[in-house]
């Protein structure tokens, strides 16, 4: 039976397959590093559509219809779909998914939604509730910097502590159907708030929660740090790596020779000026379901923890003065492939 571990954690009797992924990105991600790794390059940032906000939604489409075509399954075959974006109300999900047909629940985990979807799409099929589902999550640099910075047209400059919002969308089906690719289990994360206010240092206000979970994650399951060949952060930068590196150093795991960031790896920063790197819902999305998968498939890696990270912002709390909590979620998946 599944089995909760310790405080925070689950592990899976019959842990759910990844049947298959989908990442969709935009031209910058696409100039990247990891352009290799992508399924679809749109070279226009609004995708033929009127709006940054609708041009993000064509990503979520995009990267849902080529999940479901890379899993060898009809839509219909797909009970549930768990969606999540950094836009009010979540419009970015609700106008790609309206069309699907799908049963939606819509989620909000700032940049930690890819880690949250596919925790409750695990916990779903390992329950019984569901055998295929979706989960998705999207960023927009252009729809994101409008709602949360300065509109593009204003041209601010930008503090080296700033992250740059990944544009693209990473899709993934869930199934209990046998596959190489499982996920294992769930660590899911508290808030963590250390009263960063600087919103342009988002790297300082989330590292604190995924030290928190990291940590948590090695107790509940007795496991150390090299049990893990990566433990991949979502969207730290360089910042957030150096804090999140000495706090758990702090509290007796040195995580160094296993971590990643989704963030760092994503963008080159000296010759794309991206500062302390990537960041969104987006950034830890399709950096998983590119990238990591890639590794996971030819066994270079055969288990990791996945630690999407979000800092909980908004544009009110923000302007009344309020700090900048933040939360992580993390998923073991393996390879347990002959």
């Amino acid at each position: 039976m599944n089995q909760k571990k310790g405080k925070q954690s689950l592990e899976f009797e019959n842990p759910p397959s990844i049947l298959s992924t989908a990442s969709v990105v935009g031209k910058k991600e696409g100039e990247g590093p990891l352009r290799d790794y992508f399924d679809v390059i749109f070279e226009d940032p609004t995708l033929g559509k009127e709006s940054w906000e609708e041009g993000e939604s064509e990503l979520v489409h995009q990267a849902c219809i080529k999940a479901i075509e890379k899993s060898g399954l009809k839509k219909e075959e797909i009970r549930y779909v768990f969606a999540g974006d950094l836009l009010g109300q979540l419009i970015a999900s609700t106008f790609g998914l309206k069309d699907m047909d799908i049963p939606l629940f819509g989620l909000y985990g700032a940049c930690s939604t890819a880690g949250e979807g596919l925790a409750l799409g695990a916990m779903t099929i390992a329950a019984g509730y569901a055998e295929q589902v979706l989960t998705v999550a999207s960023s927009h640099f252009g729809s994101a910097e409008k709602q949360f910075r300065f509109p593009l047209e204003y041209g601010n400059q930008r503090p080296l502590s700033a992250t740059w919002t990944v544009t693209g969308s990473g899709a993934f089906i869930l199934s209990d159907k046998p596959g190489d690719i499982v996920i294992r289990g769930i660590t899911t994360g508290t808030i963590v708030d250390y009263g960063v206010r600087d919103s342009m240092n988002m790297g300082a206000a989330m590292a604190p929660a995924a030290a928190a979970l990291i940590y948590q994650n090695l107790q509940d399951f007795q496991w150390k740090p090299s049990d893990y060949d990566r433990i991949i952060t979502g969207d730290l930068g360089k910042v957030g790596k150096g804090i999140l590196i000495k706090l758990l150093n702090d509290n007796g795991y040195d995580i160094m020779d296993q971590h990643m960031d989704c963030g760092i790896e994503i963008y080159d920063n000296d010759v794309q000026d991206t500062h302390s790197g990537g960041s969104g819902c987006g950034c830890s999305a399709v950096t998983m379901a590119g990238y990591v998968m890639e590794k996971l498939r030819t066994r270079e890696w055969n288990r990791v923890l996945f630690v999407p990270t979000g800092a909980l912002l908004s544009t009110v709390s923000f302007n009344e003065g309020q700090s900048v909590p933040g939360i992580a979620h993390g998923i073991i998946i393996e390879n347990r492939g002959v």
